[in-house]
């Protein structure tokens, strides 16, 4: 009863004049962030920190928060549009809803990614506001071999997902790997395959990767057909078609698991709507009912990422609340504008600051309704933009992909890059290489190593530590699983029959 008086309190504080200017400007640039391609969430969130300095810490905490919320969301729109992920986290979006937009539905795609993101934005708050505590308790108890046990079973996760040949995923994968571990080490401080070149030393920027061989790339291969491509036929008026409880309801086993898989890799700082997204997605492949289906643009495929990734966010509030640890890089920013206003997060913040925690609480209650709402009304013009010609489609594209990776750090060598990953990824298309492994490799290769190395440094490189612990031991028996049913699979479809025709 406490919980619930302080919550109306805090709605009622929500709509204050400055809490719900804020709620509403972090509604609208959080969505324009999320929709351009290298304009990540996170450099939003930071591009946003210093207009707070003047500003209260309740309301300055609820426009940085609104502007996470909403950019799990609108990279949905350049992902289903026009196969260009706003966010790593949109990635595993694209495979089917990108797919569903081609079939001519692309407004069914969209709604449900509203409904998805609808759904997962208020179970993920409700979670937060009555299990915050005992979560956040859990999640004390995690150290980096448990990290990077999750970080492994969502890079094998997503080698199941490589398509038809195992043997190209994992090729896909370890040139992702090898991408991130270009530029300097972050543990030694030792410089690493930059061969002499001046603009390899600080690494390659994952947006780069990712930008340039799904958008880029993608533009190239239809360049090479002539942009053969006639505009959709999507009849005279375009409809937001959203989907009916029934449709949804025979859903609900994917909800179900891609919402624990969501809340659960939000509570584990480091994890985040990135792993949540892919994991999501590859527990789908492998195990949910339509599992053959998946890749060829059905609603399992578009619910599973969204729910995931919408989810993880009031899982990462938990430990930047109650324990003061971020959990992601927004949330980094966010325990940035608590600091600076003088607040402290930590168990004490309930006591000290229950009004101010409450608020926030109601105010993401309140941002996912009218990032909804946002979302309901955009949906349609966005879908007017397939009537172009093909050709006009992808010079938009061009542009956005360079303009989105100048944007990330003002440096005209991230702009050589997405034109090299550009070639890169036209002939992982061409040559019928998954580019999924790879941008997930460069994009969890840091992390990965990073946590490997702690991990060996903490316990005297000793590497049974990881079956030691039983959170570690029993994701990577879970990652081996993962990996071990589609090598097996293979084994059997492919090289026995093989092996029985050299016999006969």
């Amino acid at each position: 009863m406490e919980v619930i008086n302080h919550l109306l309190n805090g709605f009622a504080s929500v709509f204050l004049p400055a809490n719900i200017l804020s709620l509403a400007i972090g509604v609208v640039v959080g969505m324009l962030v999320a929709v351009l391609p290298g304009l990540t969430l996170v450099m939003g969130v930071v591009l946003a920190l210093p207009f707070t300095y003047s500003m209260g810490i309740t309301p300055a905490v609820i426009l940085l928060t609104a502007m996470y919320i909403t950019g799990t969301y609108g990279g949905a729109f350049t992902a289903i549009l026009f196969k260009v992920p706003g966010e790593p986290l949109d990635v595993p979006l694209l495979w089917d809803g990108w797919r569903m937009a081609q079939k001519g539905r692309p407004a069914e795609a969209l709604g449900w990614t509203l409904f998805a993101a609808f759904f997962a934005g208020l179970l993920t708050v409700a979670a937060m506001v009555l299990m915050a505590v005992p979560f956040a308790s859990f999640a004390l108890k995690f150290d980096a071999p448990d990290y990077f046990a999750i970080i492994a079973f969502g890079l094998t996760s997503v080698v199941a997902l490589g398509g038809a040949s195992l043997t190209n995923a994992f090729i896909s994968m370890f040139v992702g790997l090898f991408i991130a571990t270009i530029g300097v080490d972050e543990i030694y401080g030792a410089e690493r395959f930059s061969f002499g070149i001046p603009m390899l030393t600080d690494g390659v920027e994952y947006l780069t990767v990712m930008v340039g061989a799904y958008g880029l790339g993608e533009v190239l291969v239809r360049f090479e057909q002539g942009f053969k491509s006639q505009p959709l036929d999507l009849g005279a008026k375009v409809q937001t078609k959203l989907p009916s409880f029934a449709e949804a309801f025979k859903l609900r086993a994917t909800f179900l698991r891609s919402s624990v898989v969501g809340l659960l890799c939000g509570i584990v700082p480091g994890a985040g709507a990135t792993i949540a997204s892919f994991v999501s997605y590859g527990i789908e492949r492998q195990y949910g009912g339509k599992k053959e289906q998946m890749g060829s643009g059905i609603p399992e495929g578009i619910l599973a990422p969204q729910i995931a990734s919408t989810a993880s966010v009031g899982g990462h509030m938990v430990p930047l609340l109650v324990l003061g640890i971020p959990g992601s890089g927004a949330t980094a920013v966010i325990l940035g504008a608590f600091l600076l206003h003088g607040v402290q997060p930590g168990p004490q913040i309930f006591q000290t600051q229950a009004a101010m925690v409450y608020t926030l609480f109601a105010s993401m209650f309140v941002s996912v309704i009218a990032m909804c709402i946002l979302g309901y009304f955009a949906i349609k013009p966005l879908v007017r933009v397939l009537y172009f010609p093909e050709a006009i489609t992808s010079a938009y594209v061009v542009l956005l992909c360079f303009i989105g990776a100048y944007a990330a750090r003002s440096n005209l060598t991230d702009l050589w890059m997405v034109a090299l990953f550009g070639v890169i990824g036209y002939l992982f298309e061409k040559y019928k290489f998954p580019i999924a492994p790879m941008i997930l490799g460069t994009i969890l290769g840091p992390t990965a190593e990073r946590t490997f190395q702690t991990t060996m440094i903490s316990f005297q490189n000793d590497w049974t530590i990881f079956f030691q612990r039983p959170v570690s031991a029993t994701v990577l028996i879970l990652a081996i699983v993962a990996l071990g049913v589609p090598v097996v699979k293979a084994w059997k479809d492919i090289y026995i029959p093989a092996l029985r025709r050299g016999r006969a």
